[in-house]
């Protein structure tokens, strides 16, 4: 099954870019709808199938590939990289969805697109440490070309700066992979042969400061975020909403998995500063985002903040903080997703991102009334407004990290309260006012710009609804992960670690 799903967009990019004819634009785009649909709903049939109480790794396959070097096909699922999985198929869809029909070198689009799915997919199914990164490295290359080739005026310098980061962290995540094999005297790759919780003290915190240099970068944590804005804002709509919405996830999945879980002594002597270094990037992201004229940056820098959220929750470490760290990162994805697409509605038919030019958008006769509906909507949720997941999300990681850093707790709840402050000045400068003079015979809004916010939309709001539906399938992994780990941050098990 797992395979299969890793086989599905491959197959998809070879079709389409050895396609027998001529293709055209729209041709291709329907195409890859297709086969995005059914990666989706294969999602849909793993998680069906999944058992949410058993604390194994599910649909496991484990076959022999090169034994020179410890390297195995193993695959598996779990309550921590099926909601992810799901995630990555319907915003797959969706960036295909909202891709331009007239889409210029469509062949190699969408084969790039559905080359980065596979990536993603195989990092999130990976049980083998070289097999993650290698699918972490793969979709390096297609995301660089996506910006590359069809990004805007300075797509090349945001397209290198993004492939010169990304890269340094896969060196340094190599390192400490090869690190954490090596030291543990573990004969291959495979996580479950690995035993790295037996490390003395010191090696685990050399090895964890490289993973958390590595996925910082990927996340991106402050002062490793300088890449993402850039990339954001020259990345076409579609590719801006996969980079958000699950690319991003690939940061905090690693931490989660190969952190916290294989160096649990040397993630508990280091939450404190875990903590402090979250809520230094949820603060930098707000303030920046404050001072943005460009809406898409704007956006962008919100990111960086939000997933800050997701290492105040991991830092503290206990069951329902890690859950709260899962559950920021579906919201997060959500969110921004649908923030980026309208954004992207709004630079189609104004031609402009500039809160200085853009306003009076909600105009009910000659403005985007329920474009901008849907954006008050979803700078709502990214606030944390009752009723959606976005809510849910932050009083999770708040309920929990409190008790553990409540210092630390209460400054990322300021970060909070700065994004309302920034999202209020998006909506009341671009919706809000008499059209700009600048802004005229805009054109006709169709369903289709609208449908992929929507749909995002229902998501937002049924999450947050009923919550228990997402947290229905990690719970059972996030609570035996930790409890497994005796993951505590008390200081006489500080000292008593320090002490062995």
């Amino acid at each position: 099954m797992l395979s299969t799903l890793i086989l599905l967009p491959l197959i998809a990019a070879a079709f389409i870019g050895f396609y027998p004819s001529t293709i055209s634009g729209k041709l291709a785009r329907i195409i890859a709808l297709v086969f995005s649909s059914i990666i989706f709903l294969w999602s849909i049939f793993i998680a069906i199938e999944f058992k949410p109480g058993d604390i194994t790794q599910q649909f496991t396959e484990s076959l022999p590939w090169v034994d020179a070097i410890g390297l195995n096909y193993n695959l598996g699922i779990d309550g921590l990289s099926l909601p992810l999985l799901l995630l990555n198929g319907l915003l797959t869809c969706i960036a295909i969805y909202s891709s331009d029909e007239s889409q210029q070198r469509p062949r190699f689009y969408y084969s790039l697109i559905f080359l980065l799915t596979t990536g993603v997919i195989g990092a999130f199914l990976a049980q083998d440490l070289l097999l993650f990164f290698l699918f972490y490295e793969l979709e390096l290359i297609p995301l660089y070309l996506l910006i590359a080739i069809w990004g805007g005026a300075r797509r090349g310098y945001a397209a290198t700066k993004f492939l010169i980061y990304t890269a340094f962290s896969g060196i340094v995540i190599l390192a400490s992979f090869l690190g954490i094999v090596w030291l543990s005297g573990s004969p291959s790759f495979a996580l479950l042969t690995l035993n790295s919780q037996n490390l003395p003290l010191a090696t685990q915190i050399l090895l964890l400061v490289g993973i958390l240099v590595g996925f910082g970068i990927k996340i991106p944590l402050f002062p490793f975020h300088t890449w993402l804005p850039d990339a954001h804002v020259e990345a076409s709509t579609p590719i801006s909403v996969l980079l958000a919405g699950i690319l991003l996830k690939l940061g905090t999945y690693g931490l989660l998995r190969f952190g916290m879980n294989l160096l649990p002594d040397a993630w508990a002597y280091l939450a404190p500063w875990l903590a402090t270094w979250a809520v230094i990037s949820v603060l930098f992201g707000a303030s920046c985002a404050i001072a943005q004229t460009d809406m898409k940056k704007m956006v962008a820098y919100s990111s960086i903040g939000h997933m800050g959220y997701v290492l105040l929750a991991a830092a503290a470490s206990t069951p329902l903080s890690v859950l709260g760290a899962v559950m920021q990162m579906i919201s997060h994805g959500l969110i921004s997703a649908m923030l980026f697409l309208l954004v992207g509605v709004v630079y189609k038919k104004t031609g402009s991102r500039d809160l200085n030019v853009v306003r009076g958008l909600l105009n009910p006769e000659r403005g985007l009334p329920l474009i901008g509906s849907l954006m008050i909507m979803g700078v709502m949720a990214s606030a944390g407004i009752p009723g959606m997941v976005g809510f849910i999300a932050e009083f999770i990681v708040f309920r929990s990290s409190f008790a553990v850093f409540p210092v630390q707790t209460l400054l990322g709840m300021l970060g909070n309260g700065l994004t309302a402050v920034y999202f209020l000045n998006l909506v009341n400068r671009a919706f809000f006012g008499r059209l700009s003079e600048e802004i005229y015979n805009l054109p006709r809004v169709y369903w289709s710009d609208r449908l992929p916010a929507i749909i995002l939309a229902v998501f937002i709001l049924i999450f947050g609804i009923q919550p228990t539906w997402l947290a229905h399938y990690t719970e059972t992994t996030i609570t035996t992960m930790v409890n497994t780990n005796n993951l505590v941050h008390n200081s006489e098990h500080k000292i008593a670690i320090e002490n062995s």
